[in-house]
């Protein structure tokens, strides 16, 4: 086991990487890129950094697979490689379990196609999988998008209809769900995550301030972070 592991380890896929398969491989996986990030993430509200993480992604992993398989491939490389994918995190409270979704399939992708000495028939196979799934599942018509507003409220409720009936008086808005995030006895404050319907022409972060996109004045006031203090 040990000497099929070492012979395993020390196999160069070096005479398997010419000019003209790397080519394939590279433009199918810029040409799955495209419609990924082009096309099916762009059909959704998407946020503005995300197009360029999932290239930089993608591409990225290509290259290093592509660089690991020009000459000799030990074992450790394979693992400090997926260690160092480990580290990658989509911090910004902005980015959604989709565009993780989105993120994973770029690196799949990548993945796939910058191996050699695989079938070009299977590349294309795994790539149009991915891309039909994405198509299928992720269909910006099954469901009203929404977005969540979080706000201090000012006093604490006995229940949540009493904090739904306030949130919609302050903001002339009935929000779809609402989650009790924090209670504050000291301060008398009631921290909410309230989920709003998003619409087609909605610009501001707070329902009330949806009909003042004709006024960028007004849509410079709102807060950056979705969140006001009542």
């Amino acid at each position: 086991m040990h000497a099929s592991t070492s012979l395993l380890a020390a196999k160069s896929l070096a005479s398997a990487l010419t000019v003209t398969d790397l080519t394939a491989r590279a433009g199918l996986d810029v040409l799955a890129l495209l419609v990924l990030v082009g096309w099916l993430y762009r059909r959704r509200r998407p946020v503005a950094e995300m197009p360029l993480a999932l290239t930089a992604l993608n591409l990225g992993l290509f290259a290093a697979m592509t660089a690991i398989s020009a000459g000799k491939f030990p074992a450790g490389v394979g693992f400090g490689l997926f260690g160092i994918l480990s580290l990658v995190r989509l911090r910004s409270a902005a980015f959604t379990v989709r565009d993780v979704a989105y993120a994973f399939v770029a690196l799949v992708i990548a993945l796939s196609n910058g191996l050699p000495q695989r079938e070009t028939w299977m590349i294309i196979g795994i790539d149009a999988l991915l891309l039909v799934a994405v198509l299928l599942v992720d269909d910006p018509g099954s469901h009203q998008p929404t977005r969540v507003t979080k706000v201090t409220l000012d006093r604490v409720y006995r229940n949540a209809d009493d904090i739904r009936a306030d949130l919609t008086a302050r903001l002339g808005s009935e929000p779809l769900t609402l989650e009790v995030d924090e209670i504050d006895y000291v301060r008398e404050t009631t921290r909410v995550s309230a989920r709003y319907p998003v619409q087609d022409d909605a610009r501001a972060l707070l329902p009330m301030q949806r009909d003042t996109t004709s006024d960028p004045s007004q849509l410079a006031e709102a807060p950056a972070e979705g969140e006001k203090s009542l």
